[in-house]
């Protein structure tokens, strides 16, 4: 694997020497790849529904010139002259058609000499090893998931002399366990190594709620309730501020659900303090440019916006200074700081309330205000004087962040979890949000 490794590496950098070599004086250019070589596996009933392996790989060439740009996709083989033929029938293409298209007056030219090689190596399951491992913990239950793992390469050069690579072995194992009424729990595991250990202590804890979900439901009436989000229904709502929310175009054009925060005409509470978290070392600190972000950006701290994610483009249109954010200006690596609430603690703290484990189909209800509305999911109960007495029925809730992560706000746990990224479409994504649990006064349920 890792001369394969070395090999794909070296087409890249014989793929962008040619394209240094053969641009033109007044043209500029960036060069992007994505590859994976990856296993994914699909269960249904604890069987193996569907496996197999995928080597893939696809470049992004843009050109830019007079003020002009346009890109154009094409396969990465690996195979020097193969790439070189699909390149230069790229760069023809887009001399020809760059010279019709308008002028755009914030295109940004690469600069710069940033360079960057990450390699990380670590121990996933070896594909013999996938099924057995998995099954292992499972054989009696009715369990439902894909297992996703493997090498994925994100590399990126450009006319101005920036180049860097990255290359990461990752897993993540999406699941669900049911009960013969169709309820189930929800879970995911994921990381750069196998740990057997703990991944037998999330299924057990699953399987604790399993039980529970087999008692009849309450049906809960509209209200307010007090109540915890597990990890993962906090991530849920975090990956809502990728959505109009922590971008500085977004504030400009008034589209931002945080533009009171940003204005200081609100504040979150001191106990919420939000991060991008490049150390962590799951996804590249380069963007779409080559611009490398700083290790660690502070954007929420003690619950005053303290940055928002500024690309060049966008530094370039409102006056403002670029932090290295991406194209879309949308949280890479995210981390919400811990509290106080011990994991011990949380049921009698929450004392009576709901107990929400998943969220799912959030969108803005109301953006300006950060209303967020959405619906509780899988394993979540209804909590009486500590303890957990029935699962509930679905509810959807509506309510905003300024007050959820506000004055409503209670604490987080004293711990994280890592919610990674399971999306699967055109390739394997990277990364995911480090959070807390969270512990909310009177949370708005409105069905």
């Amino acid at each position: 694997m890792k001369q394969e490794l070395t090999a794909l590496e070296s087409s890249f950098n014989q793929l962008l020497e040619t394209l240094l070599i053969k641009k033109l004086e007044h043209e500029e250019f960036t060069l992007k790849l994505s590859s994976e070589q990856s296993q994914f596996t699909r269960f249904n009933h604890a069987k193996v529904r569907q496996t197999g392996c995928v080597a893939d790989g696809s470049i992004e060439l843009t050109l830019m010139a007079e003020q002009r740009s346009s890109s154009r996709q094409f396969p990465f083989t690996g195979n020097s002259e193969k790439d070189w033929q699909k390149a230069h029938q790229a760069l023809q293409e887009l001399r020809d058609e760059i010279t019709i298209l308008p002028i755009d007056p914030y295109l940004v030219l690469p600069s710069g000499n940033n360079t960057s090689r990450e390699v990380h190596h670590s121990n996933v399951l070896a594909q013999e090893d996938v099924v057995s491992s998995i099954l292992a913990e499972v054989t009696e239950l009715d369990f439902t998931g894909i297992y996703a793992g493997g090498i994925v390469i994100k590399a990126y050069g450009d006319s101005s002399g920036q180049k860097h690579w990255f290359a990461t072995d990752t897993f993540t194992l999406d699941y669900s366990l049911f009960i013969s009424s169709g309820k189930a729990v929800k879970g995911t595991f994921a990381g750069n190594n196998w740990d057997v250990s703990s991944y037998a202590a999330k299924i057990n804890e699953a399987k604790k709620q399993l039980n529970l979900l087999s008692h009849p439901a309450k049906e809960l009436p509209r209200g307010q309730y007090k109540t915890y989000f597990a990890p993962a229904a906090v991530a849920d709502l975090l990956q809502m501020l990728s959505w109009g929310a922590v971008s500085e175009a977004d504030i400009q054009q008034g589209n931002s659900a945080l533009a009171a925060l940003s204005r200081k005409e609100k504040q979150l509470s001191a106990k919420f303090s939000l991060k991008e978290n490049f150390q962590l070392g799951l996804v590249p600190r380069f963007n779409e440019l080559g611009e490398m972000a700083a290790p660690e950006l502070a954007i929420i701290d003690n619950g005053v916006l303290v940055n928002s994610l500024v690309n060049s483009r966008t530094a370039k249109e409102y006056q403002k200074t670029a932090n290295g954010a991406n194209s879309s200006e949308t949280l890479r690596t995210p981390e919400i700081s811990p509290g106080n609430l011990k994991f011990e603690q949380i049921l009698s703290s929450l004392d009576t309330g709901l107990y929400v484990s998943n969220l799912h189909y959030l969108n803005w209800s109301d953006r300006p205000k950060g209303r967020i509305t959405g619906m509780t999911r899988y394993a979540c109960f209804w909590v009486e004087n500590g303890e957990i007495v029935a699962p509930i029925e679905n509810l959807r809730f509506d309510d905003s962040l300024y007050r959820f992560w506000g004055e409503n706000l209670v604490d987080f746990t004293n711990f994280q979890e890592f919610i990674p990224e399971v999306d699967t479409y055109e390739n394997r994504k990277l990364g995911g949000s480090l959070v807390p649990g969270m512990l909310v006064n009177d949370f708005t349920y409105t069905l």
